[in-house]
C-alpha cells in the first residue's frame, strides 16, 4: 500500500474543515486552497498555517488531493490544479456533480498524469464524518480503497471500475431525498397557513407508518433552510444526469427551485419543534412566493 503523507484540500468549506480536523490526527501534512481566500476573505488564524496561495501550490505539495467544492465548480476545480499536479497524485472527487462532469474532471486529471478517483458520499457528512458511506468509481478506485482506509475513511466501497456510475447512484438517491425535503417544506408551510398541519401529519403516519413524520419533517425542513443553496446546486446536477439519459428532469428542476427558495428564508434560527419552525416560516412572504 502506498503511504500518503501530504494531503491537499481543494475547497475549505464545511466538508474541508471537517476533513482537516479528522485527518489532522494522522501522521500527514495538510494544506488547503479555497477561492474565497483569493477573493479576499482571509482565513482564520487557526486555518492560516494550512492555507496555500493557489491551487497549483496546493497540488505541488500533495500526494493526495481531496476536492470538496460546490457541485457546479467540479470540473473547473479539477482543471485548476493541473499545472501543479505531480504524476501519480491521487485526486479524490467528493463533489455531488453529474456523471458527465465527473467524467470531464477525470479526463483532465488523468490526462495530466494524476489518478482520479470518483467518490459519492451516500449520507449526510455529519455526524458520521470520515465514517460516512462512500462509493468509489474508476480504474484507480480499488487501489485507493486501502489508502483511504488507512486515513480513517472507514466506509469505502468500490462501486464501479468506470466513471459516472457512483455519481449516478448518488444523484438518483438525491432526487428522492432532496425531493422529499422540498415536498415537506412546501406541503407543511402551506398546511400551517391553512391550520391543517396536524391532519396532514396524521395522514402521512397512517399511509406511511414507520418514521416519526413530525420529527422527520423538522429535520428535513431545517436541512433545506441551512443548506438549500448547496442542495439546489446538487439538484441542478441531478437534472443534468436525468436529462443525459433522455428523461425530462421535471422533479429535479422543481426541487432545485424549492431548495433555493428555502435557503433564502434562512435566518440562522434553530427550532426546537416543528410548530415553531412552521410558524416562523408561515409569517414570512417573499422568497416562498417568488421561487
Amino acid at each position: 500500500m502506498k503511504s500518503i503523507s501530504q494531503i491537499g484540500l481543494l475547497g475549505f468549506g464545511e466538508v474541508g474543515h471537517m476533513l482537516a480536523e479528522d485527518l489532522g490526527v494522522y501522521d500527514v501534512t495538510l494544506c488547503a486552497y479555497d477561492t474565497k481566500f483569493a477573493a479576499g476573505t482571509p482565513p482564520t488564524a487557526r486555518d492560516q498555517e494550512l492555507t496555500c496561495a493557489s491551487p497549483q501550490e496546493m497540488a505541488a505539495r500533495s500526494e493526495l488531493i481531496i476536492s470538496a467544492v460546490t457541485a457546479e465548480q467540479t470540473v473547473h476545480a479539477a482543471k485548476s490544479v493541473l499545472t501543479g499536479l505531480k504524476p501519480g497524485t491521487y485526486f479524490l472527487d467528493l463533489n455531488s456533480a453529474s456523471p458527465g462532469a465527473k467524467t470531464k474532471a477525470a479526463e483532465a486529471i488523468n490526462g495530466a498524469g494524476g489518478l482520479y478517483v470518483e467518490a459519492a458520499i451516500m449520507s449526510p457528512v455529519d455526524p458520521k464524518r470520515l465514517s460516512s458511506p462512500i462509493l468509489l468509481g474508476g480504474p484507480y478506485a480499488e487501489q485507493f480503497k486501502s489508502i483511504g482506509e488507512g486515513l480513517g475513511l472507514a466506509n469505502l466501497s468500490v462501486f464501479a471500475s468506470d466513471y459516472g456510475k457512483a455519481s449516478a447512484a448518488k444523484l438518483c438517491r438525491s432526487v428522492v431525498i432532496k425531493g422529499l425535503e422540498a415536498l415537506l417544506f412546501e406541503s407543511l408551510v402551506t398546511a400551517r397557513r391553512y391550520g391543517v398541519e396536524d391532519t396532514v401529519l396524521t395522514s402521512l403516519s397512517d399511509l406511511l407508518p414507520g418514521p416519526d413524520w413530525e420529527e422527520l419533517s423538522l429535520y428535513m425542513i431545517e436541512r433545506s433552510l441551512e443548506h438549500g443553496e448547496r442542495r439546489s446546486e446538487e439538484m441542478r446536477e441531478a437534472g443534468k444526469a436525468v436529462r443525459d439519459v433522455w428523461v425530462n428532469p421535471l422533479m429535479s428542476n422543481a426541487t432545485a427551485q424549492r431548495q433555493l427558495g428555502a435557503s433564502l428564508e434562512n435566518a440562522g434560527t434553530r427550532f426546537t419543534d416543528l410548530t415553531s419552525c412552521l410558524d416562523a416560516l408561515s409569517t414570512r412572504r417573499g422568497a416562498l412566493e417568488q421561487v
